[in-house]
């Protein structure tokens, strides 16, 4: 049983005239979660219940629990799933709309990691949501899909939180050949553990996330992304939040698809920056999705921005 689907590859023409370069668009957010995290963590997930994991538990932000839940729901396995208090009401409906058993704890994602490795153990399988090879094997179908599309990009533009996707991204272009494709790895400026970790020539903790895009939200990434930096051609890129935010508006507006901050902020790149893209022509976006803000959410975001020491919304 496979719990991801093959996702549509579409050139968007919208993006492709605001840029002036051709953009596709790999469109993870029609994964039956809604985000990229089907690939992946559904995998690691299928695999440890084929070694005998009794029960899944994850620590998440919002995107890979929902994806550990579904997957427990389809495999008949319980899921419990430690979020951080930074998490959205949305998320924590969707999980339990899962069947997941939820606890909050924690200002970030680290707080409510520390947590969940005291409750596993015993046939209770930890499943990271990015850190891991498996979900790192799961993530990289997505480029085998584009390579069987027969489309080689001049460029993929992607997000990076803690560096799962990256990583399988990584992961796919080396299995398919790929490895002279750059790579251009966005985030918010509130949540850059990836763009510090280069400055500072490896990985590094943040002191804290001030994005809203808080499923960016990992405060240190992990190594192999890092790793993967020195041996692709990889450029880290910073945007605003509102930057992120106006690209996931306008993205509704284009594409009748409503995605996260965090996604927004690689879509921003062909909406707002476009000279990013000069030496390229043949762009490829992964709309990894997101579904734990609503547009009433990035409505709110967009008018706190505005305010003097906004913070992220905690609800």
């Amino acid at each position: 049983m496979q719990l991801h689907i093959q996702t549509p590859l579409i050139k968007s023409e919208p993006l492709s005239q605001v840029s002036g370069k051709n953009i596709w668009l790999k469109m993870e957010a029609l994964q039956p979660t809604g985000s990229f995290k089907n690939r992946g963590v559904c995998f690691a997930c299928q695999e440890v219940v084929k070694q005998g994991a009794q029960a899944l538990f994850s620590s998440s932000g919002g995107n890979a629990g929902i994806a550990v839940a579904y997957a427990g729901r389809k495999l008949g396995i319980p899921v419990t799933v430690v979020v951080p208090e930074t998490t959205s009401a949305k998320a924590i409906e969707l999980l339990k709309n899962e069947n997941a058993k939820v606890i909050v704890h924690g200002e970030s994602w680290q707080e409510a990691n520390e947590l969940i490795q005291t409750l596993t153990g015993d046939g209770k399988v930890f499943i990271h949501p990015f850190d891991d090879p498996l979900v790192w094997q799961g993530h990289g179908t997505m480029i085998d899909e584009i390579h069987q599309a027969g489309l080689k990009p001049d460029a993929v533009i992607l997000s990076v939180g803690g560096g799962g996707m990256l990583s399988g991204v990584g992961d796919g272009l080396k299995r398919n050949g790929w490895q002279d494709v750059p790579l251009l790895a966005i985030e918010t400026e509130g949540a850059a553990s990836f763009n510090q970790a280069i400055k500072a020539n490896q990985p590094i903790e943040l002191n804290e996330i001030t994005s809203v895009a808080t499923t960016l939200g990992a405060k240190r990434v992990c190594q192999q992304a890092f790793d993967l930096s020195k041996q692709l051609s990889v450029q880290s890129i910073l945007v605003s939040d509102q930057q992120a935010l106006n690209a996931c508006r306008q993205f509704l507006s284009d594409h009748r698809v409503l995605v996260e901050p965090s996604c927004g902020a690689s879509l921003s790149i062909a909406y707002d920056h476009a000279e990013k893209l000069k030496d390229f022509e043949n762009i490829v976006i992964i709309v990894c999705g997101g579904v734990t803000a609503t547009i009433e959410q990035i409505n709110k975001w967009q008018l706190g921005l505005r305010e003097p020491g906004f913070p992220p919304a905690r609800e």
